[in-house]
């Protein structure tokens, strides 16, 4: 498993950063807390200003209002943390990127969207990229081989080896424990286990009211998690969410209010829902387009369901509910770093896939998850080959690969059918 070093472990982010400091002015880093986000900057950064630093923050407050320039000031790239308590920020920096017509100014890093957009009077099109930063993969927390590249499958999909060192116990950890930098380095898997459990109280107590000065009621976010959780990877609509979630709740609830409490948790980055795929077919069918609920890392489930490793390892239906939320925490932040995004696909006749990347070149790859056993991965190719099948490739590049990813298997090997089986353990960007 992960290493007990406390030193920077280098991540895909990184890279990333660098090539959008170099051809913009200024660079959006978003996403969860505690996911390394400032840490990465701080990387790269040459001056930094921390907005919520608790001996500064009425200054910098001030400053924001009176003489916002004097924030900006400072070698450049410059690091702004937390520039979302001072929404003006955003325009000042857009501002300066105009006028000193230089690229890789300053880095704004934030883990909410702003409360209050009404200072924000400009997209910064043109000026700013967007880097979204999510928890740690496999291959960044050092627990993957990485000896299966997703970006050498576009290019070389024949040739895949790799051994995997991962047993299912190591994989039920990684997801109660998730990908929070922090936990990796903990003395002991209780520790590291705590520390989600404690995260999961301050989205539901503090940090899902505080995003947007809306009161909400902790113990209802707390269902609303917990219902998340069961349909993670399901096409679930607001109705079904309040049907799953009245059991518990005393009293009625409307779709206005449980959308907003998930526009909340999203406005934080809790959750990711993913987007249909909607490719060209040889025949028409109707394609569902809503998307499938996810979390950003699967131990925010485990934790809302508070339940841990045994649990998952006694209950393998929702070990592989949740698994499923891992590889796709994974196999985002790897497409990212191809170019691409990830997308599901599912059709009126039942036909689904779990996850399509696909580049902004056009091509793609289809992979269906499994935890691993011979009928699921037959299930899995059956599926893969049944949509490879329903592609117009007159209009459209065949798929690029096709893959099992499971959680468990010794190698990873080429079936007769052209579909492939990758474990988790052996795959990074």
């Amino acid at each position: 498993m992960a290493g007990n070093s406390t030193e920077y472990r280098k991540r895909l982010a990184d890279n990333l950063l660098k090539e959008k400091l170099e051809a913009m002015g200024a660079v959006l880093i978003e996403g969860p807390k505690a996911c390394g986000k400032t840490t990465t900057a701080e990387q790269q950064a040459k001056s930094i200003l921390y907005m919520d630093d608790p001996s500064n923050i009425q200054q910098n407050l001030q400053l924001a209002e009176t003489n916002i320039k004097r924030l900006l000031q400072g070698e450049t790239p410059r690091l702004i943390d937390e520039w979302q308590i001072a929404p003006q920020i955003w325009d000042a920096v857009r501002f300066e990127t105009d006028h000193r017509k230089d690229d890789g100014l300053f880095m704004l890093t934030g883990s909410a969207v702003p409360a209050d957009d009404s200072k924000i009077h400009h997209s910064g099109t043109g000026r700013f990229a967007w880097l979204t930063m999510r928890p740690m993969t496999l291959w960044e927390s050092g627990e993957s081989s990485g000896e299966v590249s997703l970006r050498a499958l576009f290019s070389h999909p024949d040739k895949v080896d790799g051994t995997n060192q991962l047993t299912m116990e190591n994989v039920a950890f990684a997801i109660c424990r998730g990908g929070w930098p922090k936990s990796l380095y903990k003395k002991t898997q209780k520790a590291a286990l705590r520390q989600v459990t404690e995260y999961f109280e301050a989205i539901t107590r503090l940090d899902i009211s505080r995003v947007d000065n809306v009161e909400r009621d902790e113990q209802r976010a707390k269902r609303l998690m917990r219902s998340y959780a069961r349909l993670q990877g399901a096409m679930a609509s607001i109705t079904t969410i309040i049907e799953d979630m009245k059991a518990n709740e005393p009293e009625g609830m409307s779709d206005e209010t449980i959308a907003s409490y998930i526009k909340a948790l999203k406005k934080i980055f809790v959750i990711e829902d993913m987007p249909a795929w909607n490719p060209n077919l040889r025949s028409k069918t109707a394609i569902r387009t809503s998307d499938t609920r996810y979390f950003v890392d699967p131990s925010l489930a485990i934790a809302a369901l508070g339940i841990g490793p045994d649990d998952l390892l006694n209950d393998l239906n929702t070990m592989g509910l949740l698994f499923e939320t891992l590889c796709v925490r994974d196999l985002r932040v790897y497409s990212e770093a191809n170019d691409g995004n990830v997308y599901h696909y599912r059709d009126k006749t039942g036909l689904e896939c779990d996850a399509v990347v696909h580049l902004r070149n056009g091509s793609y790859g289809l992979i269906e998850i499994k935890l691993g056993g011979e009928t699921h991965i037959e299930d899995g190719a059956a599926n893969l080959n049944a949509l490879a099948d329903k592609i117009d490739t007159a209009k459209m590049k065949k798929p690029s690969f096709k893959m099992v990813l499971t959680a468990v298997g010794q190698y990873t090997y080429m079936r007769t059918d052209g579909v492939m089986v990758v474990p988790i353990g052996c795959l990074k960007d």
